[in-house]
C-alpha cells in the first residue's frame, strides 16, 4: 500500500454534532483526538469512513 502520509482533512469549521461527528471533517471526535498517533494506513482508514458519513449525511452525494 502507499505509505505516502495522508493529510489531515481539516477544513477549520470545528464543530461536532450530537453524535460527535464534526460538521466540517466528518471525522468523530476520537478519530479527530487520534489522529496525530494513527499510521499513514490508520489516516487512510478514518478518511475512508469520514467519506462514507460525508456521502449519508449529504443524501449520497459524493463530494471527493
Amino acid at each position: 500500500m502507499n505509505n505516502k502520509e495522508p493529510q489531515s482533512p481539516c477544513v477549520s469549521i470545528c464543530v461536532l454534532d450530537d453524535g460527535d461527528i464534526c460538521a466540517g471533517c466528518y471525522r468523530s471526535a476520537r478519530e479527530i483526538t487520534d489522529w496525530a498517533m494513527l499510521d499513514a494506513d490508520g489516516k487512510r482508514a478514518v478518511l475512508i469512513k469520514a467519506n462514507e458519513r460525508r456521502e449519508e449525511m449529504s443524501g449520497g452525494i459524493k463530494l471527493l
